[in-house]
């Protein structure tokens, strides 16, 4: 899971709001999905941005890569896209 909303939310309400990651190749594009850029984890993943959920705290382990605010943007703009 790619993990959206910011510590301080998680923290204080003991959820988080995350999108799916599968490394199945996907047949659908943006907005829909949005690959990750290579080297962040160990295979070719993508986000599935439409499969938004929250999640308990409890249930998410340690990080294991961070996007850049500017590749954040991106998966931002692709769900504002998708909701209008």
């Amino acid at each position: 899971m790619l993990i959206l909303s910011h510590d301080v939310f998680n923290d204080r309400s003991e959820t988080a709001i995350a999108m799916a990651i599968t490394s199945s190749p996907q047949r659908v594009g943006y907005p829909l999905t949005w690959q990750i850029p290579d080297g962040l984890l160990p295979r070719p993943s993508w986000v599935k941005v439409s499969q938004l959920r929250t999640l308990s705290t409890q249930r998410i382990g340690r990080p294991i890569a961070k996007l850049d605010d500017e590749q954040m943007d991106e998966l931002v703009s692709a769900l504002l896209e998708l909701v209008g």
